[in-house]
C-alpha cells in the first residue's frame, strides 16, 4: 500500500468484554484529533456478514463449524478489499471491532489452529491490536444486564476456554511479531478508554 497511509487498529476480545464500545469511543477520539476515520467491524454489515451473524445465534441454523471458519473468511476477503484497503490507502485511519484474532481464538476451540490461520494467510497485520482481558463470568453478566447474549459461543465454559485461546494466540502473534497490547477489560469504561488512547498515542508518535 502507498504512503503514507491511514493506521489500522483493532479490537479484540471475547463476548461482553467491551470491543464494540471501546471501538466507536477510540474512533471518536481520533476524529477528535482532526484524524479522518472509519469505523467498522466483523462480522460486516453485508450479505455474507448476515448469514454469519444469523449463523452465530443459539437459534439460528445449525452451521457446521468448518463451514462458519469459511464465511468469516470469506466476509473477511470482502472487507478488506471494498473496505479496509481503500480506506488506509486514502490516508484515512480504520478502526475494527474484530478482524483475524476473532478467527483464531473462536474457531479453534473446535477446530485445528493451523487449519484456520491458512484460511487467514491474505489477512494483512493491523498495526495494532488492542486485546480487551476480562473472566468469562463478567463478560456474560455484562451481557445479560445489557439485554444481550443468546449467541452461539456464549456460554460460560466455552467461553472461558475462548479467552484463554486469545491470550495463548496473541502471545504466539506477538512472538512473530505482531503489536498486540493486553488490557484489564474488568476497568470501567473511561479508564479502560484512557488506556487503549495511550497506545494509539504512541503509535501516532512512531
Amino acid at each position: 500500500m502507498a504512503d503514507p497511509r491511514g493506521l489500522f487498529i483493532v479490537l479484540e476480545g471475547i463476548d461482553g468484554s467491551g470491543t464494540t464500545t471501546q471501538a466507536r469511543l477510540l474512533a471518536d477520539w481520533l476524529g477528535g484529533q482532526d484524524r479522518s476515520v472509519d469505523l467498522t467491524c466483523e462480522p460486516t454489515r453485508t450479505r455474507v456478514g448476515a448469514l454469519i451473524r444469523e449463523a452465530l445465534r443459539r437459534d439460528g441454523p445449525d452451521f457446521d463449524e468448518r463451514a462458519l471458519a469459511l464465511l468469516f473468511a470469506a466476509d473477511r476477503v470482502d472487507h478488506l478489499e471494498a473496505q479496509i484497503v481503500p480506506v488506509l490507502e486514502a490516508g484515512r485511519d480504520v478502526v475494527s471491532d474484530r478482524y483475524v484474532l476473532s478467527s483464531l481464538a473462536y474457531q479453534s476451540a473446535q477446530l485445528d489452529l493451523d487449519w484456520v490461520r491458512t484460511l487467514n494467510r491474505y489477512a494483512f497485520d493491523p498495526d495494532v491490536t488492542v486485546l480487551l482481558d476480562a473472566p468469562a463470568e463478567l463478560c456474560l453478566a455484562r451481557l445479560e444486564t445489557a439485554g444481550r447474549g443468546g449467541e452461539r459461543y456464549e456460554k460460560a465454559q466455552l467461553l472461558e476456554q475462548i479467552r484463554l485461546n486469545y491470550r495463548r494466540i496473541a502471545s504466539t502473534l506477538a512472538q512473530e511479531g505482531q503489536r498486540i497490547e493486553t488490557l484489564d477489560a474488568s476497568l470501567p469504561v473511561q479508564d479502560l478508554h484512557g488506556r487503549i488512547v495511550d497506545i494509539v498515542k504512541a503509535l501516532i508518535r512512531e
